[in-house]
């Protein structure tokens, strides 16, 4: 009972490492502050409500529906982004997302491709942006992740964990592998000349 009442208030993305193969975390991500602003903000509204009752009278109820029902939108709201990570460790890249239901979004470093980076002008200013991955599996939970704090660093992270792990230089072996070997049923030019006569030689090569 104790561990699913933990599990409303954090994550716990430790317990979905496979531990037992050497798997441990290179970054955990959480959302940006910006992603929960708006939210705050309207919490912050809410209170004002409330304190307001006081002082309209007989209408003072409707002003307790109004915050309370705000209040719990906005709680609701900014504790879904807590619970929202994105996970790079040194075998692949996961997504946990969900308050009451969870849901997790794996992809190994392998089937990574490419990462886009956009940080619009409001990104810049205040230091966040979103990736975009293409990846074999276009996996729709971990295709988009929004509201990356720091996301210049976390590119490099990744392009860093991509490298160690030998998948970009094993494509280049296998490329240049691939670019040596003819294909099959067809023979080099050494090979098609050999066995024609020379036009200048006669039939018995004199």
């Amino acid at each position: 009972m104790g561990s699913v009442l933990s599990g409303l208030v954090d994550p716990q993305v430790d317990r979905h490492l496979i531990a037992d193969e050497g798997e441990v975390v290179i970054d955990e991500v959480r959302k940006h502050w910006v992603a929960v602003g708006g939210w705050v903000s309207g919490l912050v509204a809410c209170t004002l409500v409330l304190a307001a009752m006081p002082f309209v009278g007989a209408a003072w109820w409707l002003l307790l529906v109004l915050g309370l029902a705000g209040a719990v939108v906005c709680l609701y709201q900014i504790q879904s982004a807590h619970m929202d990570r994105f996970v790079i460790t040194n075998m692949r890249v996961f997504r946990v997302t969900g308050i009451f239901s969870q849901h997790l979004a794996t992809m190994p470093i392998q089937r990574i491709l490419d990462i886009a980076v956009h940080k619009p002008l409001a990104g810049r200013v205040f230091g966040y942006g979103h990736f975009v991955f293409e990846s074999a599996a276009q996996d729709q939970g971990l295709r988009d992740i929004r509201w990356v704090g720091r996301p210049d660093e976390r590119d490099l992270t990744i392009q860093r964990v991509i490298q160690r792990s030998g998948v970009r230089r094993s494509m280049a072996v296998s490329g240049d592998d691939g670019a040596a070997v003819a294909a099959p049923g067809v023979r080099g030019p050494r090979e098609q000349g050999a066995g024609r006569p020379d036009p200048e030689q006669g039939a018995d090569g004199t």
